[in-house]
């Protein structure tokens, strides 16, 4: 899996030649404001929630680039009612494809769209692909329910929310590194907005002094797992 960073929570991960988006907030986002939303590929956009810091960019990617939304059912069908192609999935239940397979687990948040609609129960997404897999938490508090992922799948690499306010900060996903039993995190929203501002130098060295691995990919750039 190469895994690219876009900014706040938004990802985009290639399989095999397969595209996948992760909750794509990139235009609304000042710190990623050398990317060319125009040349990201899609075949898939999946979504944890419907907060617009997650969900911003999804109608234009998904106009431009036919991808196909993955997300609950209450998303899929505010994108459906818009025309644009979605596959529902619901807490505990897996899409697959010919490349991937991603299961939509719980995650402890809020969500309803910008202008007001209701967007379902949130999630995160366990997704696998040969021997990797990768767990992204989506917005969440640390929660019990994620020891239940390492009793099914082995995690390659985790991707958690670290701003502290609106999702779980450093302490919490130190201690949700230990839950799903894996010590290789990737780092997302923070420093976005001033609320989610964090000292990332200090968040990396209590990783380090937890015996675990905190990666902070670059708005742009890429790491391969």
């Amino acid at each position: 899996m190469k895994i690219t960073f876009y900014g706040h929570a938004c990802f985009g991960i290639e399989i095999n030649g397969t595209n996948i988006i992760v909750d794509p907030f990139i235009t609304g986002n000042p710190l990623a404001k050398d990317i060319d939303i125009n040349s990201i590929k899609a075949d898939y956009i999946l979504v944890t929630h419907a907060h617009q810091d997650h969900v911003l960019d999804v109608e234009v990617l998904a106009e431009r680039t036919g991808a196909t939304i993955v997300s609950n059912y209450e998303i899929v069908m505010y994108y459906g009612a818009k025309e644009l192609k979605g596959h529902p999935v619901n807490h505990g239940g897996t899409f697959k494809t010919e490349h991937f397979s991603a299961k939509y687990v719980n995650a402890i948040h809020t969500s309803s769209f910008a202008d007001g609609s209701y967007g379902g129960q949130p999630g995160g997404f366990v997704i696998t692909a040969g021997d990797k897999s990768l767990y992204i938490a989506g917005d969440t508090a640390v929660t019990m329910d994620m020891k239940l992922i390492p009793m099914t799948t082995k995690l390659t690499a985790s991707v958690f929310p670290i701003g502290d306010n609106f999702t779980m900060g450093i302490t919490d996903a130190i201690i949700a590194s230990d839950l799903v039993e894996c010590n290789s995190v990737i780092g997302c929203h923070f420093n976005t907005f001033p609320p989610i501002e964090i000292d990332v130098d200090n968040a990396k060295q209590q990783f380090s002094d937890a015996g675990k691995e905190l990666s902070i990919i670059e708005i742009g750039a890429s790491i391969t797992i």
